[in-house]
């Protein structure tokens, strides 16, 4: 017990921790002699994550559709958590901002390159006959994949092609809401009637998403940029790492995504359409609806042939 003077110092600190947030340490350190030691499983909460893929077929194959689709949620998660220390950053610099774009774009090259595991991980009969037991849901209704653009960029370069003419910072949200380019997937050209896909995901997430566009407005990823000097705007490394989110989310991970449903879709087997219904050739490729979260950063050719030559 001659040694005990050696935890003197983290005892101050743990004390000082406390003390800082009005707690009582002795309660603290009582509390770790009963106090179970941490595992890997239970830490990592791995029984809970394997209980979660649950088929609605006999079918093998789409239990690698359902997993594929969990790890993709969680690297929207992570996503998120970096956008977010990003948007609350008080003292917001350049090789921060720039240490966070990158990170973010790694999760999206590795969202990208998995795609060969949908593209080819499952045989094409298989996945025409399990998909039919997903209508009307679809991939098109992941919330956080939509907070993950409004959280990137200003609302207008969400708003589909054709209105952004007739929308500005001005427009209530509830409008702007109305005209976001993935209604159109979601609604008759003709009659402007709403899908089952889209009805359902309104009533679960309309209410999240505005609230959710309303707290980025102004802390969205090109505000924060927007915010730095003008000398930083123009730092090198930071617009490269710009220009390769953008690039990346929109066009590269995009294409993939494209290309596997091309894969499934166009096998000749089945009916040729999306399970939600969408039209999801003009939905998901990147030339008919030019997102662009950063477009200030791209030349004017670059913006004109958005997509066009892939």
């Amino acid at each position: 017990m001659d040694d005990l003077h050696k935890f003197d110092d983290i005892v101050k600190q743990i004390q000082e921790k406390y003390t800082k947030i009005d707690q009582d340490t002795d309660d603290h350190l009582y509390g770790l002699l009963y106090s179970k030691p941490i595992t890997y499983w239970n830490y990592i909460q791995t029984d809970a994550i394997l209980n979660r893929q649950i088929q609605r077929t006999t079918l093998p194959d789409e239990m690698v559709f359902i997993a594929y689709h969990q790890i993709n949620e969680l690297l929207f998660k992570m996503i998120l958590w970096e956008i977010q220390q990003v948007a609350e950053k008080e003292d917001l610099e350049v090789s921060f901002f720039e240490k966070k774009l990158m990170r973010i774009s790694r999760y999206f090259d590795m969202l990208t390159t998995s795609f060969t595991i949908m593209q080819h991980g499952m045989d094409v009969e298989q996945y025409m006959k399990f998909r039919y037991t997903l209508t009307p849901a679809s991939g098109f209704q992941s919330a956080q994949y939509r907070m993950i653009e409004f959280a990137s960029t200003e609302l207008i370069n969400l708003i589909d092609f054709r209105f952004r003419k007739t929308i500005d910072r001005n427009t209530p949200f509830e409008h702007a809401f109305e005209h976001l380019y993935w209604q159109a997937a979601g609604k008759d050209y003709k009659t402007g009637k709403k899908s089952t896909l889209l009805v359902n995901f309104e009533k679960r997430y309309k209410g999240d998403f505005i609230r959710f566009m309303q707290t980025y407005n102004t802390k969205n990823l090109w505000s924060r940029f927007k915010e730095l000097p003008e000398t930083d705007q123009k730092n090198p490394d930071l617009v490269k790492a710009m220009r390769h989110y953008d690039y990346t989310v929109n066009i590269t991970w995009v294409m993939a995504h494209y290309n596997a449903a091309k894969h499934y879709i166009e096998s000749g087997i089945g009916d040729g359409e999306a399970t939600g219904g969408s039209d999801w050739k003009k939905y998901m490729h990147p030339k008919y609806q030019k997102r662009i979260f950063f477009p200030e950063l791209w030349s004017e050719d670059e913006l004109k042939n958005w997509g066009e030559h892939i």
